[in-house]
């Protein structure tokens, strides 16, 4: 084993930054807007603020001075506690994804921050070094990558550089500006922009009461038609260059590539995030499109994982190869990127019983609408029956979403690979390989027996536990599926 060390010194300063983050508004709310308060409230308040920040600064310390770390060619060894010591140590051959993110508070002291995601479960499910030096963070990657070279696993875990690409990598996808000009305008960023206006217009008047000393000027500006104008038009025009911004900063940098083995996303302009898997690690994918993003040719493709797919606030979203990719250059992508899984754009769809069946099943959020409805009968634009009216529409609503999920269900077995797609407004499009599905589920309830039907559900290896259902599905496909799953135990080698 290597020596045993301390982490940055920089940690420090970041854990110190992160608790000044966290107490702002804490700060704001004691000493600004009750600045004049005597109430034993707020004085014992103010005490307790200062202890806990007195505190939390002696532990910010004795944490970097007690917590240690040290690896060797086979395991990370992590050490912490000040009173109660603990140990642990994690094999490489638990690893399964590298998350690096580089803020702009670690761009300012040339460090970043990494992520060794395991397989596990749990608070301590992943190796985080919240701040280390670019060089130490290549260290580690290049111990695991030997180690696991040696182990003949096939999961060699390659240097991850965010400014220089391998010469063995293909890059598959850069933005252009057309391509951040409409992700701006897909992804509704614009809209944003008025709430956070009013959100610290809001905060600045509780502290300058701004409301009271402009309400002259408040009633003259709203009098005047041309100033009115001018301003809706400026408020549109600034909403439309925030989502533009916004997007830019997010998805400016954005790059995805591959080698032979492993999968690598690069984004943000200020805050940096890099995101590294193998290949093998791959449990699933999935590529959504919401009804704007139909309209408009785009597609979402993410990848599943059975270690986390985040990194600090990343979380839920690094896993996507790219939010706003053409429709046709997603599936091209996927061949691209994973060879072993075959897409196919052929399913098979359902049968004309299960609409009849999907339009006359119960739904319990119309019968309770409509019974809180008739109860209450309330009084719509002055029309006293308009209870009737509401229950009808949202009875609409209801039949019109399962239509469209009928419509858009569609579902076949590939050979090793299962894949189906449903949705009504957002539709999802699942793939699988049969070797990754570690449990599947055929359910029939009384009434899809006496028309023949089925429900079946594949569960994959993710955090959480990822499952994927279709519902009223021939029994003759379920009967298929349930078959072609054992088929599986030819492909599993039980260590």
């Amino acid at each position: 084993m290597t020596k045993v060390k301390r982490y940055h010194p920089l940690l420090m300063l970041f854990d110190l930054w992160q608790l000044l983050k966290n107490i702002f508004f804490i700060f704001i709310f004691l000493f600004i807007i009750k600045a004049g308060s005597q109430s034993l409230f707020i004085t014992y308040g103010r005490l307790l603020f200062f202890i806990v920040c007195g505190v939390s600064f002696i532990y910010i310390i004795l944490k970097w001075v007690t917590h240690k770390y040290g690896l060797d060619d086979r395991c990370f060894y992590l050490y912490k506690g000040i009173l109660c010591k603990s140990e642990r140590t994690i094999p490489f051959s638990k690893i399964q994804n590298v998350n690096r993110h580089t803020s702009l508070f670690h761009r300012m002291f040339n460090v970043t921050s990494i992520s060794f995601e395991t397989g596990m479960t749990g608070e301590d499910a992943a190796v985080k070094y919240e701040v280390v030096s670019k060089k130490e963070a290549e260290r580690m990657e290049e111990f695991i990558a030997s180690a696991v070279h040696e182990e003949a696993m096939n999961l060699s875990l390659l240097e991850m550089a965010v400014e220089k690409v391998d010469s063995n990598r293909v890059i598959h996808f850069k933005p252009m500006k057309k391509d951040i000009l409409k992700a701006s305008f897909t992804s509704l960023s614009f809209l944003l922009f008025i709430p956070l206006l009013l959100s610290f217009y809001s905060k600045v008047d509780d502290i300058f009461h701004v409301v009271e000393q402009t309400k002259g000027i408040f009633f003259s500006i709203i009098g005047s038609w041309w100033i009115v104008t001018t301003i809706v038009i400026v408020l549109i025009m600034a909403s439309v260059g925030f989502g533009i911004a916004r997007t830019f900063l997010k998805y400016g940098k954005y790059e995805i590539s591959s080698d032979q083995d492993r999968i690598y996303i690069t984004k943000g302009v200020l805050d940096e995030t890099a995101f590294s898997i193998a290949k093998e690690k791959v449990q699933a994918i999935e590529i959504k499109q919401s009804i704007l993003k139909r309209l408009l040719g785009f597609a979402e493709v993410k990848l599943t994982s059975a270690g986390s797919l985040s990194l600090g606030e990343e979380k839920l979203e690094i896993n996507s190869l790219y939010p706003f990719l053409p429709d046709g250059r997603a599936y091209d992508m996927i061949s691209e990127i994973l060879p072993a899984y075959e897409v196919t754009q052929k399913m098979n769809r359902l049968p004309k019983k299960s609409l009849w069946f999907r339009v006359f099943s119960p739904s319990w959020i119309w019968m309770i609408s409509s019974a809180a409805l008739f109860y209450f009968k309330p009084a719509v634009l002055g029309i006293e029956q308009a209870w009737w009216i509401i229950s009808a529409a949202l009875l609409m609503v209801v039949v019109a979403a399962r239509w469209l999920d009928f419509l858009h269900t569609q579902y076949i077995l590939n050979d090793r690979f299962i894949q189906f797609k449903k949705g009504s407004l957002t539709t999802s499009l699942f793939v699988s390989k049969r070797d990754k599905v570690i449990e599947v589920k055929v359910t029939r309830n009384i009434f899809q027996k006496w028309l023949g039907l089925a429900s079946i559900e594949t569960i994959n290896r993710a955090k959480p536990i990822q499952h994927n259902e279709i519902v009223d599905v021939p029994v003759d496909f379920a009967v298929s599926f349930y078959k072609w799953y054992m088929g599986r135990r030819k492909e599993i080698e039980i260590e």
